[in-house]
């Protein structure tokens, strides 16, 4: 299926979660928010949220400095 992931067309398998996402998107940062179809998801229903054909996700890490 297609997805816009942070602005780009992205084919991925069908029924695939927000963790399978980040996953094939090799994201394992610990301070990561993800927005789906203009709602921030919770980091526990990641695995839970399942995507389908063109949805619309945003994917923002942070990052520390000094």
């Amino acid at each position: 299926m297609i997805l816009t992931v942070n602005g780009e067309t992205l084919e991925i398998e069908d029924n695939s979660s927000i963790s399978n996402l980040l996953k094939k998107l090799e994201i394992t940062a610990p301070r990561v928010a993800v927005e789906h179809n203009l709602e921030i998801v919770p980091k526990t229903m990641y695995n839970d949220t399942t995507l389908t054909e063109n949805d619309n996700v945003e994917i923002v890490s942070f990052v520390g400095g000094g």
